[in-house]
């Protein structure tokens, strides 16, 4: 999608990164994809599918955001995406740009350890690839020790999430803007009745 003229103030760019065995067929990645086509065509709207790799993934997203305008990107990322939108808020392009975080990974180096070895995409159990213990310690060097971009922040999180620890969480992003759910869960199955809020933040205009 292309970007137009946009009206002064309005985001003109949305990353969206997935999560772990996740992939840009997610529910939430469509449902994003299908929003901007409604709302936003004008929009420059991104979602690439991440190498198992952390270090090949940042390498990608560089690539793929070069060129984008640094008061007019915003992004959004589910879990571990949102570990890596956590990162990307420190980067100086997107020092200016607003992130909101579906139930973010806080430390996927620990919580990963488990998962080493062959994994399959949850979209499709026959897209299958490695994980490999290297990508734990780069993992760990990604990891940002304490956010300088907290007000520009806002973590979804829900207290039903089945993977990761909402207390946890809302404690990692509690020096910005937590939305605390009751119940729900990791996938956020009623991302809907919150897509207004978010897009609000993003400096999108409301459904």
């Amino acid at each position: 999608m292309n970007a137009t003229t946009s009206p002064p103030g309005l985001a003109t760019h949305l990353l969206y990164l997935h999560g772990f065995r996740s992939s840009p067929r997610s529910v939430k990645a469509q449902r994003m994809r299908d929003w901007v086509r409604e709302h936003r065509p004008d929009l420059v709207f991104a979602c690439p599918q991440l190498p198992p790799a952390p270090e090949e993934a940042m390498h990608l997203l560089e690539q793929l955001t070069h060129d984008w305008p640094a008061e007019r990107s915003v992004l959004m990322g589910s879990s571990l995406g949102g570990f890596y939108a956590t990162v990307l808020a420190e980067w100086p392009r997107f020092q200016q740009s607003r992130a909101v975080l579906l139930n973010p990974a806080v430390d996927p180096a620990r919580d990963l350890e488990k998962h080493i070895g062959e994994q399959s995409c949850w979209q499709d159990p026959q897209d299958r690839f490695f994980f490999r213990a290297e990508f734990i310690e780069q993992l760990r060097r990604l990891k940002v020790a304490k956010s300088s971009a907290a007000e520009r922040l806002l973590a979804v999180v829900a207290k039903g999430d089945e993977v990761l620890d909402w207390r946890e969480m809302q404690a990692r992003y509690q020096a910005g803007r937590v939305l605390l759910l009751e119940g729900s869960d990791h996938g956020l199955s009623n991302f809907d009745d919150y897509l207004a809020e978010l897009c609000q933040f993003l400096r999108l205009p409301a459904p």
